[in-house]
């Protein structure tokens, strides 16, 4: 869908609903705030909610001071793990309050960019499967109605707000670091956004305390990362495309994740998954039918991990477990993502293909 028939689908949902909840990654939360769309909901002068998701993955002290300084009502959630969705219930109904009486049916509808946890959100606000999730781009199909109470709906529709940027959609994993042809303006956007939410994970992740601007953090990153140029320059190009692609697999987060991972694995399966990424397939049982054989050849007891982004979701594949969860629990810790289908296969030693969001 074309970015301008997709704002026109986001407005038409606007138009439609009484109360909007737009959906936020909590661990980004200035990329995936849409303040075009805020301004939009705003301007219609309908109650507007920021739900962040996934909030089990940033700390609980930077969530309360975020929603302390936000001029628009927050709610943090962890839709997968079912926390914070009943104090969710209770402030999309504080929202409608106003409105049960003049309406017959109050509509709720929920927005945000792909990827965020909205079809998940609904069924965890339903109690039941509501809505089906799977890992195929644009799932979600036409327009519908669930019912939380007599007079409470959800509506349920293609709310997606379309990246227009191709900045964004590279920091955002709609594209990979790899096959970007001029990484630098994407690189030294990420970095503003990073300085802008918490400056601090720079310190963390690189050691980097005092800087004069974006350019010369990459420029440190690089030396760091030892990306040199014959002739003694760092290769910001390089440095640029390494740092992204450390962002879209989740290596890099704003809160220090990898300072968690103390298990030790090696990189792997970039063979695979670039067939993977070529014929598009984001089922494991795919993937294990025409890789597998590929893929037992090396069970043994290393620990490999291979992770890609591909059309808005994650595939990752882990081998070297005795036990199937041990890989998906490590991909998951990687990616700070929940796994959506998994296939898992071999004997003495395992490994898993999974498709992650």
């Amino acid at each position: 869908m074309k970015a301008r028939k997709a704002w026109r689908v986001v407005r038409e949902v606007v138009d439609e609903a009484d109360v909007i909840v737009e959906v936020v990654d909590a661990r980004d939360p200035i990329g995936t705030r849409n303040r075009k769309l805020e301004r939009l909901i705003l301007e219609e002068e309908k109650p507007l909610l920021i739900v962040m998701n996934k909030a089990d993955l940033v700390p609980k002290e930077w969530a309360e001071e975020y929603k302390r300084k936000s001029e628009i009502p927050v709610v943090f959630i962890s839709a997968r793990e079912r926390k914070g969705t009943g104090i969710l219930r209770r402030e999309i109904k504080r929202l409608a309050r106003p409105l049960l009486d003049e309406r017959e049916k109050v509509k709720v509808a929920l927005i945000g960019y792909p990827n965020v946890g909205k079809s998940t959100i609904i069924n965890t606000l339903k109690g039941k499967k509501a809505v089906g999730t799977a890992p195929i781009p644009g799932y979600t199909k036409g327009k519908q109605l669930i019912k939380l109470s007599k007079k409470l709906w959800l509506l349920d529709s293609p709310g997606v707000i379309p990246i227009d940027d191709f900045d964004e959609l590279v920091i955002k994993g709609g594209f990979p670091a790899d096959k970007i042809d001029e990484p630098v303006k994407p690189a030294l956007k990420l970095i503003r956004r990073i300085l802008d939410t918490r400056k601090e994970a720079l310190t963390e992740k690189f050691g980097i305390e005092e800087f004069e601007g974006e350019e010369e953090i990459l420029r440190r990153i690089g030396e760091r990362r030892g990306l040199i140029k014959a002739g003694g320059e760092v290769d910001l190009e390089e440095t640029a495309r390494w740092f992204l692609r450390e962002w879209q697999t989740g290596r890099f987060t704003l809160f220090g994740k990898e300072k968690q991972e103390k298990e030790e694995f090696t990189r792997d399966f970039e063979d695979v998954l670039e067939g993977v990424e070529r014929d598009l397939l984001l089922d494991p049982r795919r993937i294990l039918w025409k890789y597998g054989d590929e893929l037992r050849e090396k069970l043994d007891g290393t620990k490999r991990v291979g992770i890609r982004e591909i059309e808005g979701f994650t595939v990752g594949i882990a081998t070297g477990f005795k036990k199937c969860d041990g890989g998906t629990k490590l991909l998951e810790r990687l990616t700070g993502k929940h796994v959506l289908a998994s296939e898992c296969f071999g004997k003495k030693w395992k490994g898993v293909v999974a498709i992650l969001e």
